[in-house]
């Protein structure tokens, strides 16, 4: 099927759930929104809890270093527990987890209240204060959403790094953060195998100065080694009288912060070797992600709701801890593989929990979808009502099944575009749309998006462009945490005024939305976005390598896969198994998720006479297309 017919291709939600929705007049809100951004996201603001007002709702004064509900105070945990705690929500289920070895734990809004303050005041115990960094490295596990939200309720800033990466990451993040704290765990549980955490994490420690504590998870029971004075189990230390509060209770004030005031930094890939620390702040992204969650998603008291991403991510940060505690829901989250131990565990785990929302990545629904619609076939999945697609777009023929298999041609599939610096949902159907598979849909009401060309004017319906915001938006990134530079000259220069993406996209003539995909050196491996760079980089400082470059190319299951091509060093000879030896060196470094697909010796890259690495010529090559001009390569 063609992209023209693909466009033409519409699926309509039924009565049912247009009427039940939430939102079921996006024309409206999209127009009111037009009319007046800054009351319709005041309108929104009202829905949360603040200590004090706001003087005013969009300080635009300095652009592009916008500030939201300037004057306000708030504290996003005080929205996610202290107010359900003190309704009747306080016996509800927070909370739903298993892990993979079939271990289930669950917590209601006022034992998860009571978990966080607790950890919370261990936390200030160890000096942890307004605005210091505190750095997360763990599975999926109860205590990841649990460290974030005591973080943020003593007014810490948290960095979670997500527990695939590996030493040099998790050195560079700490290192640029300053963090002196890190919680991590022992291990966790990944395909039946243990996932050494926490002797990653004493590699990464001995390049990091600043780091005075580390907290360690018990998860996986093997043998780890503590150093004194500076490693505590987090279980000895949750029994100490000190998580305590001087009343004998688990108590612990919530501490008040201004609307601009740091919530977290999270690393995400760039066109450098350096990864950069996206800032979001407590107010605005408050608003953002808990509108998003609730329209998008239309989650109801009774709905039980499962994101399958992984707490390290945004996705992760958003819509499995902060959005979902924002609306009072009860969320699943799942330790380990979707495979194991065999492909039908996501499928028995929405029959076992009623799974009623569903959001997950297209590489997840390429890998199962490769195993047929018998596994899925097995399990009743009749309390499905809404499904979700999130991290790249979902190609028609994914789509499709995702749709007639899971959905069972009844479930409208929420396809939602949005970064790790946007916060929350940009471009995206509510339950009300018309959908078009492969699709994003239209700007989420309050959004202002388009397509520009080379010199920065919209560009007709059905042509390609750079996908672009106009307007400020409540969940943006602040800055580039101690980068304000890098962060003007990322996102706002490519057409002043305007914030620049980073991706392509074109509209049809219908007004929706189709991505495209990265237009700068960023490769989109399962959804998670990997620099050049950084794998460059990561090669290079093997002791045989010169140099070298990747690329990413399409794959069946992961969307894109690493190809990397390297110079060896004079007088290097590559063993029998030297491809092998670098691609764990670089999963080594960087984590799995980094690890090459392929691994070509060559004996000189295509480069500018600048020097520049010319990677459109290596993909092109690879792909046998057209290499272009080639005029400005080196002799």
């Amino acid at each position: 099927m063609t992209v023209e017919q693909t466009a033409g291709e519409l699926y309509l939600p039924s009565v049912e759930i247009v009427n039940s929705a939430h939102i079921n007049n996006r024309d409206v809100l999209a127009n009111m929104a037009t009319q007046d951004l800054v009351k319709f996201w005041e309108e929104q603001a009202k829905e949360f809890d603040w200590f004090s007002p706001w003087d005013k709702v969009l300080d635009d004064s300095n652009p592009p270093f916008y500030k939201w509900f300037t004057g306000a105070t708030t504290n996003i945990v005080y929205n996610c527990l202290d107010r359900h705690v003190a309704s009747w929500r306080r016996n509800k289920l927070a909370l739903l987890w298993e892990g993979e070895n079939g271990e289930q734990r669950t917590y209601s809004y006022h034992a998860l209240n009571r978990e966080v303050c607790m950890f919370a005041n261990v936390l200030r115990s160890m000096g942890v204060k307004k605005g210091d960094r505190v750095t997360i490295y763990m599975g999926r596990i109860p205590e990841l959403p649990i460290a974030m939200l005591a973080c943020a309720k003593v007014g810490a800033v948290h960095s979670v790094i997500y527990g695939g990466f590996s030493v040099e990451a998790i050195h560079g993040r700490i290192d640029d953060s300053q963090s002196n704290v890190i919680i991590t765990c022992d291990g966790g549980f990944m395909n039946g195998k243990t996932i050494e955490l926490k002797a990653i994490v004493d590699e990464a420690l001995k390049r990091c100065a600043t780091v005075e504590h580390v907290i360690v998870v018990r998860r996986t029971g093997h043998e780890v080694s503590m150093e004194s004075g500076r490693d505590y189990w987090y279980h000895d230390l949750m029994g100490l009288p000190v998580a305590r509060s001087t009343g004998g209770g688990s108590r612990c004030e919530t501490e008040e912060m201004d609307a601009e005031d740091p919530l977290f930094l999270l690393y995400t890939s760039g066109t450098t070797g350096k990864p950069k620390a996206i800032l979001h702040t407590h107010g605005g992204y408050m608003v953002g992600v808990g509108t998003t969650l609730k329209w998008v998603f239309d989650l109801k008291e009774e709905d039980r709701y499962w994101c399958t991403a992984d707490p390290g991510w945004i996705t992760g940060h958003s819509y499995i801890v902060y959005g979902p505690l924002l609306l009072g829901a009860t969320s699943f989250m799942y330790e380990g593989a979707p495979t194991f131990p065999y492909p039908n565990r996501w499928w028995s785990l929405v029959e076992r929990y009623g799974i009623n929302v569903f959001y997950t990545a297209p590489t997840a629904i390429r890998g199962l979808m490769r195993f047929g619609d018998a596994w899925p076939n097995r399990h009743d999945l009749s309390s499905l009502r809404l499904l979700g697609s999130v991290g790249e777009p979902i190609n028609p023929e994914a789509w499709r099944w995702y749709y007639e298999v899971i959905g069972k041609s009844r479930c409208p599939i929420m396809d939602t575009w949005w970064q790790t610096e946007t916060g929350m949902f940009m471009i995206t159907p509510l339950p009300e749309t018309p959908l078009k598979p492969g699709s994003a849909t239209r700007a989420f009401p309050g959004v202002d998006a388009d397509i520009y060309d080379e010199n920065g004017r919209p560009v007709a319906p059905g042509e390609e462009g750079y996908l672009v915001l106009k307007s400020p938006w409540p969940a943006m990134l602040r800055t580039i945490y101690k980068d304000p530079e890098r962060y003007v000259s990322q996102y706002w220069s490519r057409f002043p005024g305007v914030y620049f993406t980073g991706d392509s996209a074109r509209k049809d003539k219908d007004g929706y939305f189709w991505i495209i995909g990265r237009v700068d050196d960023v490769i989109k491996v399962s959804g998670y976005r990997l620099g050049t760079a950084e794998i460059e980089s990561a090669l290079v400082s093997h002791p045989s390598v010169a140099e070298a470059a990747a690329i990413g190319m399409p794959h069946e299951i992961k969307g894109h896969a690493i190809h990397a091509y390297v110079m060896l060093r004079s007088g290097v000879e590559p063993g029998e198994d030297f491809e092998n030896e670098l691609k764990q060196y670089v999963a080594h470094e960087l984590g799995p998720i980094a690890k090459p697909e392929k691994i070509t010796v060559v004996p000189q890259l295509p480069k500018t006479r600048s020097g520049k690495i010319m990677r459109r010529v290596l993909k092109a090559r690879a792909q046998g297309l057209p290499e272009g001009d080639l005029s400005t390569l080196e002799e």
